[in-house]
């Protein structure tokens, strides 16, 4: 299968879009995060009371 061939989902932190990867192949349904550091950073916004980042 080729990378253009791959879902994509758009990270609800960040906004950037990312590739659909094999260890997401069972939950990818449930993922909504780019990487380790959006979903962290998620929790740490909601904590401080902060929305999301705005995009340069």
């Amino acid at each position: 299968m080729r990378k253009t061939d791959l879902p994509s989902k758009l990270c609800t932190v960040c906004g950037r879009p990312f590739l659909w990867r094999r260890r997401w192949k069972r939950c990818w349904d449930e993922v909504r995060y780019c990487s380790e550091r959006c979903r962290r950073s998620t929790r740490t916004r909601q904590a401080k009371g902060q929305g999301h980042p705005q995009r340069p």
